[in-house]
C-alpha cells in the first residue's frame, strides 16, 4: 500500500510544486513507483512545469464523476506519472472537492509513493488534501512572513488530528537578512528535513520542463532533494567521518 504524501505550504511562491516534482522525481529514481497529483484545481501548475498543460482527461474530470481516476494518469518521459488538474475556471463544487479522499486513496495500491501538490494558502482543497495524507509536509521560505505561515499550515494540520513529518527550507542564500534555520526550526516546532539552496538550475528545468534531478543532476539542489528522498524512503546515511578525514587527507 503507497504512502501518501502532502505537500502544504502557507502562501504560494515558496517551491512548493518545485518541490513535489523533484521529491517525485528523487523516489522515483530510487526505483520507487511514484505518482504526483496535482489539488491545486484553481491554479495548477504540476502539467504546465511538465509539459502536459491540456489533457484529455484530468483530475477535474475525475471529481465530477466524468472519469475513472486511473483514466487521468500520465507517464512522464522520466518514468513519474502524474495527475493533473485542469486549466480551465470550470469551478469545483464543495461536495466534489469532499471526493478527494476517497478518489486519491483508490490509487494507493498502484504506487509506493502518492505526492499531493496542494494549493496555495487554505482554501477546501487544502483541508481535503491535509485529510487524505498519511504524512504532511511543510514547505516555508527562511523569511519571517514565510514561516509565519507555514506556522498557520502546521497549527490547521496537527487541528485536523495529523502531524506534520517535517519542513524543507528553500531558496536558502545562508545571506544575513534570513532567518536562522535554528530559529526557525523553534518556531514551527517541526524537524527541518531538508534545505534547499537558491539555484538557477531550477529555472533551468522549469524552462525544459522537467526535474531538475534529471537536467541538473549534480546541482547542489538536485542533490539536496535525493538526500530528503533517502530520508523519506528511509535509505539515507550520513557519510562517514572517518571517510571524511581520509579524504581531507588525500
Amino acid at each position: 500500500m503507497g504512502r501518501i504524501i502532502t505537500i502544504l505550504s502557507g502562501k504560494g511562491g515558496v517551491g512548493k510544486t518545485t518541490t513535489t516534482i523533484n521529491l517525485g522525481a528523487a523516489l522515483n529514481s530510487l526505483s520507487k513507483e511514484t505518482i504526483i497529483v496535482d489539488l491545486n484545481l484553481k491554479t495548477p501548475d504540476i502539467g504546465v512545469h511538465l509539459g502536459a498543460p491540456i489533457v484529455p482527461v484530468s483530475l477535474n474530470h475525475v471529481l465530477k464523476g466524468r472519469a475513472e481516476i486511473e483514466e487521468s494518469v500520465y507517464e512522464h518521459r522520466s518514468g513519474m506519472k502524474i495527475i493533473p488538474s485542469s486549466l480551465t475556471v470550470e469551478d469545483i463544487s464543495e461536495g466534489q472537492i469532499k471526493k478527494i479522499p476517497f478518489v486519491i486513496r483508490k490509487i494507493r495500491d498502484f504506487a509506493d509513493y502518492i505526492i499531493l501538490d496542494s494549493a496555495a494558502g487554505f482554501p477546501d482543497e487544502v483541508f481535503s488534501a491535509i485529510e487524505t495524507g498519511d504524512e504532511i509536509i511543510v514547505i516555508t521560505n527562511p523569511e519571517l512572513p514565510s514561516v509565519t505561515d507555514a506556522l498557520k499550515a502546521i497549527k490547521i494540520t496537527r487541528n485536523k488530528g495529523k502531524d506534520v513529518k517535517g519542513v524543507i527550507v528553500t531558496r536558502h542564500r545562508n545571506d544575513k537578512y534570513e532567518m536562522p534555520l535554528e530559529t526557525i526550526k523553534n518556531m514551527l516546532e517541526v524537524p527541518i528535513i531538508g534545505v534547499i539552496p537558491e539555484d538557477n538550475s531550477i529555472k533551468k528545468a522549469i524552462c525544459k520542463k522537467d526535474a531538475v534531478i534529471h537536467i541538473s543532476p549534480k546541482s547542489k539542489v538536485a542533490k539536496k532533494y535525493k538526500e530528503i528522498a533517502h530520508k523519506i524512503n528511509g535509505t539515507y546515511q550520513k557519510e562517514k567521518g572517518i571517510r571524511r578525514f581520509f579524504s581531507f587527507f588525500k
